[in-house]
């Protein structure tokens, strides 16, 4: 034998003859009682459990958290559901991309064991009243253009762990404020998990990638790609020992307006922990960027460690 794992397989009980993972069905799981059964399972043998919470239109992104959750767990859980409680009045809830086979078929090759995706009757099966409230972190950046956003995605989150059980969740770092948001409520609450954070997976031109992105033409998503280039010109100055943040956020600003079909929401300069905003830089800090162009709202960030408290 070879080998007894290829990486595009999706793997779960180890071979009798050299301990590697070997392959098996992935399995699909549409209620919550039977992705709980196929988690005690995996439990039962002693099994890690990585968890990669998504809202489907899988991309390369999506993917390179799926790795991750492979790389690190025995037993790698996708949920795909776009969540009805993050999308405010007027936002893109409707014409959000369901593409549920082709989603599949990447968990498949990517070598996910099981893809949780419910109805939204099995996420919310009657009038919510109990929600999950991260404040201060979540009235910043995108909390002041989104109200209700952040209570959506920490109550789905939290759902999302409950049903699950992970050992391990993977978030990636593109949504920067989710991620410090979903730490906290982790920490807050006394989850038994670990958040792990992955970078953000760019295209060949700098833009991040993102599932909205598909809802740009040519020549709008040539204009956003000078998202990245503020965020670029931002760490050149920081390194250069520019220490005034409104500086650097003319100077980001300036590149973002010269794109014709950018309009930007805010361009912020924020401690990368506590995201309040920072009038000097110090520490480590979260340059962040959110724009509308045409159909698609996106966001993008870098973070900076000055190594200065």
């Amino acid at each position: 034998m070879d080998s007894c794992f290829r990486r595009n397989d999706t793997i779960v009980d180890g071979c009798e003859f050299c301990g590697e993972r070997v392959k098996t069905e992935m399995e699909v799981a549409e209620t919550i009682e039977s992705v709980r059964s196929l988690v005690k399972a995996a439990r039962s043998k002693g099994k890690r459990v990585g968890f990669v919470p998504t809202m489907g239109a899988l991309h390369i992104g999506h993917i390179s958290l799926i790795e991750a959750a492979v790389k690190e767990c025995d037993f790698v859980v996708v949920s795909i559901f776009v969540n009805p409680t993050q999308f405010g009045p007027g936002e893109d809830f409707e014409k959000y991309p369901r593409p549920l086979e082709a989603d599949l078929e990447i968990c498949k090759k990517a070598g996910v064991d099981v893809v949780f995706a419910p109805t939204p009757e099995q996420m919310y099966r009657a009038e919510n009243v109990t929600w999950v409230n991260v404040e201060k972190l979540t009235e910043t950046l995108c909390g002041r253009f989104r109200p209700g956003h952040f209570r959506g995605v920490t109550t789905i989150c939290a759902k999302l762990f409950n049903i699950v059980s992970p050992d391990v969740a993977f978030f990636g770092q593109k949504d920067a404020q989710q991620a410090v948001v979903i730490k906290r409520m982790v920490a807050d609450l006394n989850m038994p998990l670990e958040i792990v954070v992955c970078p953000t997976v760019r295209e060949n031109d700098g833009l991040a990638v993102s599932s909205r992105n598909k809802y740009l033409t040519k020549e709008q998503k040539k204009d956003a790609t000078c998202i990245c280039k503020s965020l670029q010109k931002c760490r050149e100055m920081i390194e250069a020992g520019t220490k005034d943040s409104e500086t650097i956020i003319v100077e980001m600003r300036k590149i973002l307006s010269r794109a014709p079909s950018v309009e930007i929401e805010y361009v912020s300069i924020v401690d990368a922990e506590s995201l309040q905003s920072l009038d000097k830089i110090i520490g480590k800090v979260l340059a962040a960027v959110a724009v509308r162009i045409g159909p698609a709202r996106l966001i993008d960030n870098i973070v900076v460690d000055t190594g200065k408290q």
